[in-house]
C-alpha cells in the first residue's frame, strides 16, 4: 500500500515507519523540514515537506495514497489544533473512498480504571480532554475507515518520554529514586515495536475500525517500574513519594495522568487483529535491556 505517515521522526512514528517499510509498504513521510526529510529518506521513506496546517497541501498529498497514519503531536497546547487539522484533511482527501485513516490516542482518556476495554466509559482528565471530540469525528466519518489506536505507555529501544521520566527521577539523600506518588498505581505499558505492529495490522485489515486499546497485559505498579529503573540508573533503590511531590515536580495536569491507576489486556486487538506482545516488559527492559545498556554506555 501507499501510506502517508505523520510523526515519522518521533519515537512511535519512527517504529511505525520501520514496520511498514519492512513489510513492503511504500511510505510517504510527512515532515516539517529538509533535515527531517533526510532522516526519513535514510530509513526508506519518500519524504514530503508539508505543513500539516495547510489543508489543501495535505489533501493533495493524501489523494495519491491508499491510507494514512497520524502519529505526530506537538505535545503541548497546540496538539488539539494539529489533530483537528489533520482529521479535516483526511476526511476531505479520502471523501467517498473509505480508505483507512489511523490516528494515535492514549489510555489516559479512560481515567482511573484497572480493567479498561473499548467499552469502558471515557473519563479524561483535563490534560487529554480535547482528544475525544476529535477522535469521534474520525470514528463517525463515512468517508474513511476510521481507526483510533489507544496506546498504553510506550517504551523500548532505550527511548520514550515516560521511561525517561522514571530514569531521571529526583533522588533522596541516600540516592534512591523517588517514585511518582506512593507507587501503588498501575500503569499499562507496551513495547513500541509491538505497538507499531498493531498499526500495521489495523492498516492492512479491511475490517479494522473503531478504537483498539493496546497494552502488554503486565500492568506493573509504578513502584515496580521505578525499582527497576533504579537498576538501570545505577541508584541503590527507589522510595515512595507522594501525590503532592508529584504535582510540585510535574504540575497538576501532568501529575494527574501519571497518578492514574490503569490496566488492560487489549482483548480486542488480540482477538480481532491476531495481535500479541512479543517483547519483554518494561521492568525487564530497565533491568536487563536497552535502558540498562544506554545508561551503562553513558
Amino acid at each position: 500500500m501507499k501510506v502517508a505517515l505523520t510523526g515519522a521522526t518521533g519515537f512511535i512514528g519512527s517504529h511505525v515507519l520501520t514496520e511498514l517499510h519492512d513489510h513492503g509498504h511504500e511510505v510517504t513521510a510527512v515532515v516539517r523540514d529538509d533535515d527531517q526529510a533526510e532522516i526519513v529518506a535514510a530509513r526508506g521513506a519518500k519524504p514530503a515537506v508539508v505543513d500539516l496546517y495547510d489543508q489543501a497541501a495535505v489533501v493533495s498529498l493524501l489523494s495519491g495514497t491508499d491510507g494514512a497514519i497520524h502519529t505526530a503531536s506537538p505535545g503541548d497546547e497546540t496538539s488539539a489544533n494539529l489533530d483537528s487539522a489533520v482529521v479535516d484533511a483526511a476526511i476531505e482527501g479520502f471523501a467517498g473512498t473509505g480508505r483507512p485513516y489511523i490516528q494515535i490516542s492514549g489510555l489516559w482518556i479512560y481515567g482511573d480504571n484497572a480493567s479498561i476495554s473499548e467499552e469502558s466509559p471515557l473519563k479524561p482528565p483535563p490534560m487529554v480532554a480535547w482528544k475525544e471530540p476529535i477522535e469521534r469525528r474520525v470514528l463517525d466519518s463515512s468517508d474513511v475507515r476510521g481507526t483510533v489506536i489507544v496506546s498504553s505507555v510506550a517504551y523500548g529501544d532505550g527511548g520514550g518520554g515516560i521511561p525517561g521520566l522514571l530514569l531521571n527521577s529526583p533522588r533522596d539523600d541516600d540516592g534512591n529514586l523517588i517514585m511518582l506518588g506512593t507507587g501503588g498505581q498501575h500503569w499499562s505499558t507496551v513495547h513500541v515495536a509491538d505497538l507499531a505492529r498493531l498499526f500495521r495490522r489495523a492498516l492492512e485489515s479491511d475490517s479494522a475500525r473503531g478504537r483498539y486499546i493496546v497494552g502488554n497485559g503486565l500492568n506493573s505498579t509504578v513502584a515496580e517500574l521505578t525499582e527497576a529503573a533504579a537498576v538501570a540508573a545505577g541508584a541503590p533503590g527507589a522510595v515512595p513519594g507522594s501525590d503532592d511531590e508529584a504535582r510540585a515536580r510535574l504540575g497538576d495536569y501532568f501529575a494527574e495522568v501519571l497518578l492514574l491507576d490503569q490496566g488492560t489486556v487489549a482483548a480486542k486487538a488480540r482477538d480481532r487483529l491476531d495481535w500479541s506482545p512479543t517483547h519483554p516488559g518494561l521492568t525487564d527492559e530497565f533491568r536487563h535491556g536497552s535502558y540498562a545498556r544506554e545508561v551503562r554506555a553513558g
